[in-house]
């Protein structure tokens, strides 16, 4: 079979995982025909689901990987008010039932998490708060930094006290997601894409991106950080501040200077993923041999 027939085919199947008194859509895509090198556990960004990252689950199972994805709460296939959240730390912590779940079926694999942009901060603050909760890291223009006035911050520091669940549009322009224009026009139609954020969540993002960043000296978490030069939806100086404060030993970072916020998606993305994958393979294809 050829590549494109084999991607033409790759399709992910959808369980769902209750947690409090939610229910988590959580993507299963095929395995590696050969040995699994890891397993990678997809975390996506805010407004979108999992079914929007197919190309990137493909091309890390035809490298050997197993993967696997959810939708947040209020996201996708997954139940909550959209953009909403019930606690400050739930992304989090939903984030940790997954990963239980996952390595308790697959106990003797290495597990890798992957989360873009908010999902990128999703899984900074989890594993900085538990460095053992997973292997390795990978971080995609990660929400480490926002771009926010003085009218902003001014409501973001009094709505989520008075207001937590109050949902608003989240402002983002669209055609800084990607200079793939095919791209912009999908997301627009994508029926699984809403625009909401609420007070609370959109709090706790600010917050959390600017704990990451002061904390970076503290990071111990094997991890790659790859981050678009030209981001328009998050703000870049926050990647880069976090790779110059985080220790060398444990991050590597990459700044693809030209691109915009969904690097995945960008018209080089087939070097971001080589990266990814080159990233991959140099941890776990050798410890396969062996």
């Amino acid at each position: 079979m050829s590549k494109i027939a084999a991607q033409h085919s790759f399709h992910h199947e959808v369980a769902h995982t209750a947690i409090d008194h939610h229910t988590l859509a959580r993507y299963n895509w095929p395995l590696p025909e050969g040995p699994v090198k890891a397993i990678v556990l997809l975390v996506h960004g805010l407004g979108e689901h999992m079914g929007r990252y197919q190309h990137v689950a493909f091309a890390l199972q035809q490298a050997g990987y197993a993967v696997v994805g959810y939708d947040h709460v209020g996201h996708g296939l997954s139940s909550g008010k959209r953009g909403d959240i019930d606690t400050p730390y739930q992304l989090v912590e939903h984030l940790q039932r997954m990963v239980s779940d996952i390595t308790s079926e697959h106990p003797a694999l290495p597990l890798v998490l992957l989360g873009h942009s908010m999902g990128g901060l999703v899984v900074q603050r989890a594993a900085a708060a538990h460095p053992a909760l997973a292997d390795a890291v990978v971080m995609s223009s990660p929400a480490l930094a926002a771009f926010t006035n003085p009218l902003q911050k001014l409501l973001l520091a009094t709505l989520p006290q008075w207001l937590p669940h109050l949902c608003v549009d989240n402002g983002l322009k669209l055609e800084g997601l990607a200079r793939d224009a095919q791209v912009v026009r999908d997301y627009k139609h994508d029926r699984l894409v809403h625009r909401f954020i609420s007070a609370s969540l959109a709090a706790w993002i600010v917050q959390e991106g600017i704990q990451a960043v002061q904390q970076a000296e503290a990071w111990h978490v094997p991890s790659l950080l790859m981050y678009a030069g030209q981001d328009k939806l998050v703000n870049p100086q926050g990647s880069a501040e976090f790779s110059q404060r985080a220790p060398a030993d444990f991050l590597q970072s990459h700044c693809f200077n030209v691109m915009y916020h969904e690097i995945f998606n960008d018209p080089e993305k087939h070097v971001v993923l080589q990266k990814l994958i080159g990233w991959l393979d140099a941890r776990y294809a050798a410890k396969q041999s062996n």
